[in-house]
């Protein structure tokens, strides 16, 4: 019997793309001969709750309702920015006795007893951390290039006299 996987794959902006992402991730699967049962994507910032996101919260519903062995992700980040939500589904992936493999860390989860991995545990819990501050570096980044931009006389936000019509918000 093969190997169940779910495939799931997040970017941030509505202009980034997720399919290198699930190129990577299904040749992976292919290579493994697991068999990929759903997959899951969204385009979501990684800082938002998992309450705010959709596609995570039907992947933990199908997971809640079908049998899956593993869930495969690019990269930690990928999962999510919030060190407590990502250690949190970590915890409850690990109750439904699900490995969840990394494929930028080649790290999984479970052993192949079903018994937690330790050295993933340690490894997941620092890069969960690292995560959660690249996150407060980019905001931090982002203010700092905001505030140079302008005391130099530039302006953020909308060009003067640009309004949508009542229609144009409506869409």
């Amino acid at each position: 019997m093969k190997t169940k996987v779910i495939i799931y794959a997040r970017v941030s902006t509505t202009v980034q793309d997720y399919t290198r992402q699930l190129d990577e991730l299904r040749e992976y699967a292919n290579k493994m001969d697991y068999e990929v049962v759903k997959e899951f994507q969204e385009k979501i910032s990684g800082a938002k709750s998992v309450a705010e996101r959709n596609a995570m919260n039907s992947l933990l519903e199908y997971i809640h309702n079908n049998k899956v062995d593993k869930i495969l992700i690019y990269e930690c980040s990928r999962l999510s920015r919030r060190a407590i939500d990502f250690l949190q589904l970590i915890e409850i992936f690990n109750q439904y006795k699900i490995s969840l493999y990394i494929h930028a860390n080649g790290l999984e989860t479970l052993l192949p007893n079903g018994e937690v991995n330790p050295i993933a545990t340690l490894v997941l819990g620092i890069l969960a951390q690292f995560n959660s501050m690249e996150r407060s570096l980019i905001r931090s980044r982002m203010e700092s290039g905001y505030n140079h931009y302008r005391q130099c006389g530039g302006k953020v936000g909308r060009k003067e006299g640009y309004r949508k019509t009542e229609q144009q918000m409506k869409e």
